[in-house]
């Protein structure tokens, strides 16, 4: 068993802020992301499948922008640029495949 509130959180980009748990295929990552907090546009390889647990959360993904918001999920491809800002405070989780090695 994992309890992902006594995981070590690490802000990666400023006003985001993750607990990760690494499998041999995936990473986790459960994020609490601040209000107004942006993220640059990106891509990876990895594929990234991202859940908003709470709160609203604008993402842009190639070229197409949604709010989505809990219980709503997006599956972002590999190599697809994406951008996203936290339009209220933010629970997310994030899915990605392979393992992001820049995670460990």
């Amino acid at each position: 068993m994992i309890d992902i509130q006594k995981l070590e959180q690490r802000e990666i980009n400023k006003g985001f802020k993750a607990r990760f748990v690494h499998t041999q295929n995936n990473t986790l990552a459960f994020w609490d992301i601040e209000k107004g907090a942006c993220l640059p546009l990106h891509s990876h390889i990895h594929e990234q499948v991202t859940q908003v647990l709470e709160g609203k959360l604008e993402l842009t993904v190639n070229g197409i922008t949604t709010i989505f918001t809990a219980g709503q999920l997006v599956v972002i491809p590999s190599n697809i640029e994406h951008q996203g800002v936290a339009l209220t405070n933010c629970k997310v989780l994030d899915i990605f495949a392979p393992v992001r090695e820049d995670f460990l």
